[in-house]
């Protein structure tokens, strides 16, 4: 089957059956068998403001996070936020030392219950957590500029600072734009503390935000309801009548607003200045209930879809072995080929250092006992990996294939002859996952299995868009 559709998702139930509906925000240029979609304006990228940095330092615009700073390999910069626990308080403080060290972390320290302090971690968690986060070391003549500062570290090293936080790398990113050690995009339901990398401010105009999402970076006003642009309007021109009024609200510009970078000031109808990102005239939807919300994307009807969530840059799309559908909660998810809806399993150990212990070169041990009480066989049947297909590729970034042994959790060494080897997806080189528990399509019986509803240590659906809360906002 080969059908034209625009801006459609598709629900496909176990049985094999194809429904579409909408996804605001997203387009479908061909659909076969309701495997293949694409992101509307997915090559657009964020532009930003430019600082001072010191030598060596570089931007680099990548697929989620948009613009990142790096070093002069390219590698990511991270900071590590102070974040009080229910037992006590990790990471680091802004203007203060860097509390990332090189003693290796052997026990847990009591942060997060049900973990006691002095808990054996497993053995690939005894790290030291400046091998797994190595700092962005200052050379002895570096000067501060800007909002780049140099502390000292315990060892007598100079290390770089931006913003007040101490700066370091993963040791998950390999190649310039991967950004795998951690996310700018929060929710309240984050358990543990988190890297989060950092960048040059967006370039928009007073007034405005940009939220990190899994769908890409959401543009928002300064209380953070949603901006949306109009199919019906012509390049830099509103034609949004007094009928159109009625819902919507064009976004004002200042009276000395002028044109900068992809932003242009135009003339609505009634004459007052309005901004507009790329040629395309902003408004915000007066029957939106809530801040973030897709709601008026979803105006007039799913045949026609004419609004749209404006984004500064949109994220890479899953491969086409996967598609979207509406689930029990009012939103939207990742699903496999078969409709079931994809998990993503996420933790984070509990020493000082916070290492995440999420990934296949990770301890396992923690995965193992929220899925199958520690039995790898009945851990692969509650949450089964998603099984790639002979020969599949994917052309972003955050998607790869990766061969996973099914006994051990682990990257499969080659010439491991008791290797059971699988070849998996991954999204940001963490394998992805169905539920058994899912019977029929549009159901997540497996969201929030784990400590703490899964933000802990657990597992969580691949939320792309929540009419109900802040989950789509939480990868």
């Amino acid at each position: 089957m080969r059908v034209k559709l625009t801006a459609m998702i598709v629900i496909a139930a176990f049985s094999g059956q194809v429904f579409a509906q909408p996804l605001p925000g997203w387009q479908t240029d061909s659909l076969v068998g309701g495997k293949y979609w694409q992101a509307a304006g997915s090559a657009e990228k964020e532009a930003y403001i430019e600082e001072p940095t010191p030598p060596g330092i570089q931007v680099v615009v990548t697929a989620l996070e948009g613009p990142v700073y790096a070093d002069e390999e390219g590698r990511t910069l991270y900071k590590w936020p102070l974040r009080a626990l229910r037992n006590g308080s990790t990471g680091d403080r802004k203007d203060g030392p860097s509390n990332c060290s090189d003693e290796i972390s052997r026990v847990s320290a009591g942060l997060m219950s049900p973990y006691p302090p002095d808990l054996l971690l497993p053995e690939k968690q005894q790290l030291a957590c400046s091998t797994v986060w190595p700092p962005l070391l200052a050379d002895d003549d570096a000067e501060e500029i800007d909002k780049w500062t140099i502390t000292e570290r315990p060892n007598g090293d100079r290390q770089w600072s931006y913003d007040g936080f101490p700066l370091y790398r993963s040791n998950l990113d390999e190649r310039p734009g991967d950004v795998f050690g951690g996310s700018k995009i929060r929710s309240r339901n984050d358990g543990g503390v988190v890297r989060v990398p950092v960048g040059p401010p967006p370039d928009v105009p007073a007034g405005f935000k940009v939220i990190p999402s899994t769908t890409g970076r959401l543009l928002v006003n300064k209380d953070e309801f949603s901006i949306y642009s109009w199919d019906g309007d012509e390049p830099n021109k509103s034609n949004c009548d007094q009928e159109c009024l009625k819902n919507w609200t064009p976004v004002p510009a200042p009276g000395i607003a002028m044109d900068r970078g992809d932003w242009t000031v135009v003339k609505q109808a009634s004459g007052f200045n309005q901004w507009a990102l790329r040629g395309r005239p902003l408004y915000t939807y007066n029957n939106d209930k809530g801040t973030r919300s897709f709601t008026g994307s979803d105006v007039p009807d799913w045949q026609n879809p004419r609004w749209h969530n404006v984004y500064t840059q949109r994220a890479v799309t899953p491969p086409a072995e996967f598609m979207v559908q509406d689930v029990e909660f009012g939103g939207q998810v990742l699903a496999d080929s078969q409709g079931r809806s994809v998990y993503l399993y996420n933790c984070r150990d509990d020493s000082v250092a916070q290492i995440a212990c999420d990934h296949p070169e990770s301890s396992q041990e923690y995965r193992l006992a929220i899925c199958g009480d520690g039995d790898p066989t009945l851990c692969r049947d509650t949450f089964p990996y998603v099984i790639a297909e002979p020969g599949a590729t994917s052309d972003s970034s955050l998607w790869s294939v990766i061969a996973i042994d099914a006994n051990s959790g682990r990257y499969a060494a080659s010439g491991d002859a008791d290797a059971e080897v699988l070849q998996v997806w991954a999204y940001r080189k963490r394998p992805v996952y169905t539920y058994s528990g899912d019977k029929e399509p549009g159901v997540t019986n497996g969201d929030g299995i784990g400590e703490f509803t899964g933000s802990r240590n657990g597992y969580k659906v691949f939320v792309l868009r929540d009419d109900f809360g802040e989950n789509a906002f939480r990868r």
